[in-house]
């Protein structure tokens, strides 16, 4: 499992050089949703295509889950879950937050997980049962208490077609800032929630079914010591219709505020 650790690494690294290379020195200056989504498709695909015949090559036998809002995970065999460039807003922004990702999983489950924001100078790795690193060196949560915690939250895409959820994270924003001293939305939320795992964030949480981008974080946050859940406290599952990470201290706290919403 190590040495496919690093090869994905490897292959990550590769495909965030070439779209750090293509990311556009200023704002990309679209005026409607197509037009966004043409000049992210121009360099998007290419590095798709790029990561996938890099990921197949190294596990030929897994299959490819290509809809990165896809809300239903196969419970069985082996799958590569990844996505070229998460942040595609910031990306056309000329933010630095966004990231290549790639996910195994072995009967619905991650075992293997690799974040890299080229941006950033940040690659998260983790294996089922190996821990979590930051650029090589195993990390771990900061314990804190709400009062003290850096917090941050987001949203699914194409959260507006889900009415319990967009209610849940408008009602959820409200009931945690009396608790914390700020609340951000630092980019993909598969880097947030590795960023719990490392301590540069307390906790993260969000609400409406969200695989594709939880996956992965929620693989490197408990695997650095994070405690990972729904917002009622049960086991996430990809299923889940919503998400917690959070330092051990912090979480339980966190619940509390989350379960009157």
């Amino acid at each position: 499992m190590q040495h496919l650790l690093d090869a994905t690494e490897r292959a990550l690294r590769e495909v965030g050089d070439l779209l750090a290379a293509r990311q556009p020195a200023e704002p990309v200056a679209a005026t409607t949703p197509a037009e966004a989504r043409a000049a992210f498709d121009a360099v998007d695909r290419p590095a798709a295509r790029l990561l996938r015949e890099r990921l197949t090559a190294l596990r030929p036998q897994a299959g490819w889950l290509d809809d990165e809002w896809a809300r239903e995970v196969p419970g069985t065999g082996e799958w590569w879950l990844a996505d070229a460039t998460d942040g595609a807003v910031q990306y056309l922004g000329a933010l630095p937050h966004w990231a290549v990702t790639a996910t195994l999983l072995r009967d619905g489950a991650p075992v293997l997980a690799v974040v890299h924001a080229p941006r950033t100078a940040a690659t998260y790795t983790a294996t089922a049962g190996g821990g979590t690193r930051l650029n090589g060196r195993r990390c771990a949560p900061r314990p804190r208490t709400l009062a003290t915690a850096v917090a941050a939250t987001s949203q699914p895409p194409l959260v507006a077609r889900d009415p319990a959820a967009l209610r849940a994270a408008g009602a959820s924003l409200s009931a945690v800032l009396p608790h914390v001293p700020a609340v951000r939305n630092l980019g993909p939320t598969a880097l947030q929630t590795a960023q719990v795992g490392s301590g540069h964030l307390t906790l993260f949480w969000q609400y409406g079914a969200d695989p594709a981008n939880l996956l992965p974080g929620a693989l490197l946050a408990a695997e650095a010591g994070a405690v990972v859940s729904d917002a009622q406290g049960a086991p996430w599952t990809p299923a889940a219709p919503s998400f917690v990470a959070a330092a051990p201290g912090v979480h339980a706290e966190l619940l509390d505020v989350l379960r009157a919403v």
